[in-house]
């Protein structure tokens, strides 16, 4: 209560996606939202029946006439029927209740599923340029945390608004029809608690405003010193980083304090109200029953009516505020999966490596590699790549240097169709690879990043990944051809062992399992985007002499800053600002005294 929540923008229009999206399961909703109300409609009835068997047993108490007492008596028969159909009602109010909030939770949790479903569908269908500008956090966050949310809450907040409503309204005209003068009195007291709860609640909330800040404040320190914490140590900067978080602190702790006893006084208080109002119905329904206006049962079913009708009250607050969280959540996610996708490809048939020779095998990409006057631009306001023309004839090793920010990753991206060029072609063995969907360009090419990826899995299916029906004696002998096989076999489980934060790996380590996965994809066109860059110099000479052996037959695509890694290279492309200033082999350029000669002069002027 009084704690800060989250807003959408648009409060109707989110709800309105998320009802449609969850269409399906709306006869669901309305049959439990139904039995919840039948289920509280039977709540309501019991006090009135507790009431009918209290009036039953009174007059059945011994009575003074004449100024004699007379003894009555019981009809046990009566109280009886009464009181079966009291458990008949509580037994009806409880298994509604049950199977209400079993058809939400089934409807709430299939819809969060179907969530996460659509989600994980959507990111493969968003192009790259999406996760330029949205963090990957952020997309977690949404496949996570704000689909737990609507999946908790959303069952809670509809069946909980709409049973409160029921009780609420049910409890007041049922108050009514036993006395009037007792449900003003009740509806007195309920509104002291009001106006308690409305002045608590505006107080609170500026507190619990300045908690979530200075809650951040102190998370953001933490987090920052931690991962600077040899940064902070080297420079000893540990006595300001422990003033600054002792005043997050400090704000915290004062913000937490008047927050969560402010917050903390509205159940003491709310019991007050209630017991106020019992007591304000016993003494009136006293003087009401003995003046013969009401019967003694009307009393006992106030007693029960008070609680039925305050309860609501803080439900409703609950129940908007997990509204309003539903809705904020499902703003976020509904947003991210309305975000334009890549164009369908579906018409598109595969042509690349599709088809079989004379002999009827399977045929295989030669590897003829053209860019015919390439644009692209990250944004429209920008143009990276201006006029970029190369031809790469297969099987022929073809180096892309330049200074950072150059183009030259980019480049390899717009080969593999990561991003859709603004202008001119690429081709692959003559095929315009916008011709053809964007699997079949991926299934042509093997790559070894900068950044390697090593997920939670065995060191053998870490290696074969997507590529079916490698043998094991494959997944050895590229281990073996990239320096790697040792290191495994010292391994508890040799291959099988499974990678995690038990079984820790170097950099050097992932470097040289990327490179074995890329030769065991035996892809025809290979990408070394900085391959050797984590490794020292003698791994380096033995991951050198393996990619030789990867690179027969195969056209080779290498991103390198450290130049005598490609001095091999059938042909080097010069790039600067987006295009080609210098091409041709290592010789040639140095003869040429350009730009290259510059780079390549400039990286061993310490060692000459």
């Amino acid at each position: 209560m009084g704690g800060v929540v989250e807003k959408p923008a648009d409060f109707g229009g989110s709800m309105g996606k998320l009802i449609d999206f969850a269409r399906k399961y709306i006869p669901a909703v309305i049959v439990a939202l139904v039995l919840g109300m039948a289920g509280t409609v039977c709540q309501i009835i019991g006090p009135d029946k507790l009431k009918d068997v209290t009036n039953e047993i009174a007059k059945g108490l011994p009575a003074m006439v004449d100024g004699k007492p007379v003894l009555g008596a019981i009809d046990l028969d009566a109280v009886t029927h009464i009181a079966l159909i009291l458990v008949a009602l509580y037994v009806g109010y409880a298994l509604l209740g049950y199977l209400q909030s079993l058809l939400m939770a089934t409807v709430t949790q299939r819809v969060a599923q179907n969530l996460r479903t659509a989600i994980s569908a959507k990111i493969n269908k968003l192009p790259l340029k999406y996760f330029d500008k949205v963090s990957y956090g952020d997309v977690l966050s949404r496949i996570t945390n704000d689909v737990d949310a609507i999946g908790q809450t959303l069952g809670q907040s509809l069946g909980s608004l709409i049973t409160s409503v029921t009780l609420f309204v049910g409890s007041l005209v049922m108050m009514f029809y036993n006395s009037w003068q007792l449900t003003l009195c009740a509806i007195g007291a309920a509104l002291v608690g009001v106006v308690v709860m409305m002045v608590i609640m505006k107080a609170s909330q500026k507190y619990f405003t300045r908690q979530q800040i200075a809650l951040g404040d102190v998370n953001g320190h933490v987090e920052e010193m931690y991962a600077g914490h040899v940064v902070v140590k080297a420079y000893s900067g540990e006595a300001k980083s422990i003033e600054q978080f002792e005043q997050y602190n400090a704000d915290l702790y004062d913000s937490g304090w008047k927050s969560q006893f402010l917050s903390g006084l509205m159940m003491p208080l709310m019991n007050f109200v209630s017991n106020f109002g019992y007591v304000v119905v016993c003494v009136v329904g006293a003087a009401l029953a003995m003046n013969g206006t009401i019967t003694f049962g009307v009393i006992v079913a106030f007693m029960m009516y008070i609680r039925l009708f305050t309860q609501p009250l803080s439900q409703f607050a609950q129940a908007f505020q997990n509204l309003q969280r539903t809705a904020a959540a499902s703003e976020r996610v509904f947003g991210f999966l309305d975000e334009p996708e890549m164009a369908d490809e579906s018409d598109l048939k595969p042509m690349l490596g599709y088809g079989r020779d004379t002999n009827g095998k399977p045929t295989r990409v030669r590897g003829d590699v053209e860019f015919s006057h390439v644009s692209f631009g990250y944004s429209p306001e920008r143009t990276i790549i201006h006029d970029f023309s190369a031809e790469v004839k297969a099987g022929q090793k073809v180096a892309i240097v330049g200074p950072t920010g150059a183009g030259k990753t980019t480049m390899v991206n717009l080969l593999m169709r990561f991003y859709e060029i603004n202008g001119g072609t690429i081709s692959i063995d003559g095929v315009d690879t916008k011709s053809v969907p964007r699997w079949n360009v991926h299934d042509q090419f093997s790559m070894v990043l900068q950044d390697t990826w090593v997920f939670h899995g065995t060191v053998r299916e870490n290696i074969v990944y997507a590529k079916p029906d490698v043998t094991d004696q494959q997944v050895e002998d590229a281990c073996r051809a990239v320096g790697l096989h040792r290191f495994i076999c010292s391994l508890p489980q040799g291959y099988d062992t499974v990678l995690d934060d038990k079984t820790a790996l170097s950099a050097g380590q992932k470097q040289l399992l990327t490179i074995a996965r890329a030769m065991v994809q035996d892809a025809p066109i290979l990408i070394l985007d900085e391959a050797t860059s984590s490794v020292d110099t003698r791994t380096e000479e033995l991951i050198q002499k393996a990619m030789d052996q990867l690179t027969v037959g195969r056209t080779s695509f290498v991103i390198a800053h450290r130049l005598s890694t490609i001095r091999d290279a059938d042909m080097i492309l010069v790039m600067r600002d987006g295009d080609i200033v210098e091409r041709g082999t290592h010789e040639e350029l140095l003869e040429a005294d350009g730009f290259y000669a510059g780079l390549y002069n400039s990286q061993f002027a310490l060692t000459d």
